[in-house]
């Protein structure tokens, strides 16, 4: 495997899409099996669908799965239009080097936190108990839509504000989006009826953890971020 391009092409369309979508296809062969039991979803997952639904009525549904797929089987296309077909083994790597970041994320976010706010404890707030299924579920979803609203578009678009509406440089927009994206993304987990209940603690580590992850989406790409949140919050909730 030649390392420099490696590193290079698993962050494209052809690469990092299509290793996340097996991530989304699992997640909604669970929601479907799952939500005629207990009606739940994703927060993002949840917060985007209405968001379509909003604006596409009774119709809304079907157009976020066509923006969704569409886009991403566009863009893909493209890419492997202009640069050829993906190597198979490159996915091999892509989903190694997923673990062991999920592997380390936990303490490195905690180690961080540590050193900003000294914690007794790091323990997350407890939300609605949720069945194991259920919280697989969740957890797969995150790495999905959670990366999705807030690391491209959020991130993606406050970094984007900042040069094209403030006209930031590139590096300062960036840092803003992320900051500010971080804060965006720790709050959405106490918000709603299955959100967690806030503690000072729990909101900090999981702003480093956004700070974390839109820094992995930037330089690894949006397949590997997703997968890496997921497994993450996986090991998390099987308790390894």
């Amino acid at each position: 495997m030649p390392e420099a391009r490696y590193w290079t092409v698993t962050r494209s369309p052809r690469y990092s899409l299509l290793f996340a979508l097996p991530l989304l296809l699992a997640y909604e062969t669970l929601a479907r099996i799952i939500s005629g039991q207990e009606g739940i979803r994703n927060g993002a997952d949840v917060l985007l669908r209405s968001l379509f639904l909003l604006l596409g009525g009774r119709h809304g549904l079907t157009l976020f799965a066509v923006v969704l797929l569409g886009t991403g089987a566009v863009l893909v296309a493209r890419d492997w239009h202009r640069n050829g077909a993906p190597v198979g083994r490159y996915f091999l790597g892509m989903a190694l080097e997923s673990t062991v970041y999920a592997v380390l994320f936990g303490g490195v976010a905690s180690i961080l936190t540590a050193m900003l706010i000294h914690p007794r404890s790091l323990a997350l707030g407890q939300g609605v108990a949720l069945s194991l299924p259920t919280q697989l579920m969740v957890s797969l979803g995150a790495g999905v839509y959670e990366e999705l609203l807030f690391r491209v578009i959020l991130v993606g678009g406050l970094a984007r504000l900042g040069t094209a509406g403030f006209g930031w440089r590139p590096w300062y927009a960036g840092l803003f989006a992320t900051l500010v994206g971080a804060l965006i993304f720790s709050a959405f987990h106490y918000i709603g009826p299955l959100g967690d209940q806030f503690t000072v603690n729990s909101f900090v580590f999981r702003a480093v953890a956004g700070v974390l992850l839109s820094g992995l989406y930037l330089i690894r790409g949006f397949g590997i971020t997703a997968w890496t949140h997921a497994l993450y919050d996986v090991l998390l909730t099987v308790g390894i």
